[in-house]
């Protein structure tokens, strides 16, 4: 099969990325297509592939400023030449499922979130914004939501990357979607023995304001216990600011420490309420319990009072409460890692060739071709 894979921008390896690199590796031959690429921030997998970029990738400084191009993106997606294409698939977080796949090719949409910006967080996105943002926001969304929903017409099959994502693409465009969750490289993390834990938690991911990381620090703050944070972002200085002296700010590491970290906290601490999450995957597959935020993907991947616990509200004393219950909780590493085995790239490869072979009707023999 001659397959196109549309994805939003390439500017990074994060979780959307890691799924392109999955699809890459179903689809040894495919193309790929994308509004920005900077090759020295993508995978050698990634990189093997020819990768075309739209209009948006020759306007002025589009590898740092993609997101100012916004209201461009839909004519972008839109003149894409498709023709010579039998499968598309749309990786969808930002603007990519517009594109106009030509009949009778089918286009399958990989769903991460439909744009937050416009959906779900658009408040929060408002609110923080500045003046001249807040004034183009509201009509800018009102075009961009409108585009959105009139091509979801333009999609044969939905897939979510986890039922919270499922009820979105309900929510907004009046579909169904199949669930399957992203891979996530559980084989690189390790448990080690109860000897070598720390007295820390740990807290990981982008520090920006949705994810909540204030909120871990304040709380740690009043707890007066350890907490090790990992990760960079709009709120590092802030973070170093407020914290106390049991908190230590880390920023941005290499993986090895944060494999180190993963392997040796008491528990992940996970404040914020994400589309999937694969931060509480990698610790689960390091041996290590969650305390999360009980919405979003996290419900669907930590296993309550056996691989971690959840609380309730978005407060500090929710999580006070929860790191307290999770102190008196009996945990075993080996419950963690079979559960964290369950979202290995393997599985997800597995359930995704299977979908496109039924939306298809092609056969696995022709889909190695």
């Amino acid at each position: 099969m001659r397959v196109a894979i549309i994805h939003y921008w390439l500017v990074g390896m994060r979780g959307g990325e890691k799924v392109l690199e999955a699809l890459c590796e179903i689809f040894p031959s495919a193309d790929i297509y994308t509004h920005v690429c900077d090759m020295s921030a993508i995978s050698d997998v990634i990189k093997t592939h020819k990768i075309q970029t739209t209009f948006i990738g020759a306007m002025p400084y589009a590898k740092r400023m993609y997101k100012r191009y916004l209201p461009l993106m839909p004519m972008a997606l839109e003149q894409i030449d498709l023709g010579a294409y039998d499968l598309v698939i749309s990786s969808e977080s930002g603007p990519a499922k517009g594109i106009i796949p030509t009949s009778p090719a089918v286009h399958v949409c990989y769903c991460h979130s439909p744009m937050r910006y416009i959906w779900n967080m658009y408040n929060r996105y408002y609110d923080s914004s500045g003046l001249m943002t807040r004034l183009m926001m509201p009509p800018l969304a009102h075009y961009l939501r409108t585009w959105d929903v009139a091509t979801a017409n333009r999609v044969d099959d939905f897939v979510a990357n986890s039922n919270t994502v499922a009820q979105r693409i309900k929510s907004y465009y009046r579909r169904d979607a199949a669930v399957i969750h992203p891979p996530v490289d559980t084989g690189a993390f390790h448990p080690v023995c109860a000897d070598e834990l720390g007295d820390y938690y740990l807290m990981v991911g982008e520090l920006v304001s949705y994810k909540r990381p204030d909120l871990t620090v304040e709380a740690f703050n009043r707890l007066k216990a350890k907490l090790v944070v990992i990760g960079g972002g709009e709120m590092l200085e802030h973070l170093k600011k407020i914290a106390g002296p049991t908190v230590t700010i880390m920023g941005s590491q290499p993986f090895d420490v944060l494999r180190h970290h993963y392997a040796r906290c008491r528990a992940l601490i996970f404040p914020g309420e994400e589309d999937f999450g694969i931060v509480p995957v990698e610790a689960m597959a390091s041996g290590r319990p969650v305390i999360a935020f009980g919405r979003g993907g996290a419900t669907e991947t930590v296993v309550a009072d056996k691989t971690g616990t959840f609380f309730a509200t978005q407060t500090i004393e929710s999580l006070i409460d929860a790191v307290e219950r999770f102190e008196r909780m009996d945990f075993n590493p080996a419950v963690a890692v079979a559960r964290a085995s369950e979202f290995r790239k393997e599985v997800f490869v597995q359930k995704f060739r299977r979908l496109v072979e039924q939306s298809t009707g092609v056969g696995p023999l022709a889909l190695l071709a």
